[in-house]
């Protein structure tokens, strides 16, 4: 199935898997970079292990797991110190004015839930709020259940934190597990399913920007919750 990669495949998502809005990647640092300045690209960050600090738009910052960063084309940031740092990067493609914001950063544990379809919840973390005009950033949280087929109408990659389900695709099914990424084009209609037996968490980057819990199911009917 086109739309899975497992852990260890590469690259990720990105151009030459067919996705042109975004590139996925995984970043591992054990001790400081060099400074990062992208001028063409918008790029949302995430913690997934280890700890640090950077320096990130001229501000110090603390990373550890559940870190979220968003970083405006054209601002530099750069890790100062690492201890098995890793790192989930997206750049974000023919990104929109980020209206003078370079920068912002976002801890997953002190964002309040949201609830989406089939007992879903998710937190935010880059917005358009916070100057991130292009996307949305996530954590989504999956119950045990295998939610209904439905579509969304933004473009979205996601990575699988914690969890082990099934993606089903138009008749296929391939498995999740932790470091699965996953693209699904606007309209592609679609399940995640958490085969459990703990709870599923997910990233996701999504364009144009707004809310996970919009959903349609695939008559076109506005999903449910």
């Amino acid at each position: 199935m086109r739309w899975a990669i497992q852990p260890g495949e590469s690259p990720l998502f990105g151009s030459v898997r067919g996705c042109d809005e975004f590139e996925q990647r995984v970043l591992r640092f054990d001790a400081a970079s060099d400074e990062q300045v992208n001028e063409a690209d918008d790029e949302v960050l995430y913690v997934l292990s280890g700890r640090g600090s950077a320096t990130i738009g001229g501000d110090e910052v603390a990373l550890s797991p559940g870190t979220a960063v968003y970083v405006a084309q054209g601002s530099a940031w750069r890790v100062d110190e690492a201890d098995g740092l890793e790192v989930l990067s997206v750049l974000v493609r023919d990104p929109l004015p980020a209206d003078g914001k370079t920068h912002a950063i976002v801890a997953v544990d002190g964002v309040e839930a949201g609830a989406a379809t089939a007992g879903r919840a998710f937190r935010l973390l880059a917005t358009p709020e916070l100057g991130c005009q292009s996307v949305t950033q996530f954590v989504g949280y999956i119950p045990v259940v295998r939610a209904p087929d439905h579509f969304h109408k933004y473009d979205e990659v996601v990575y699988v934190l914690e969890g082990d389900g099934r993606l089903h695709v138009d008749g296929e099914t391939v498995p999740l597990r932790a470091g699965t990424c996953v693209h699904l084009p606007a309209g592609l209609v679609h399940c995640l399913e958490n085969v459990g037996p703990g709870e599923m968490r997910v990233l996701g980057v999504f364009r144009p920007a707004g809310s996970p819990a919009e959903a349609y199911y695939p008559d076109g009917t506005a999903a449910a919750y």
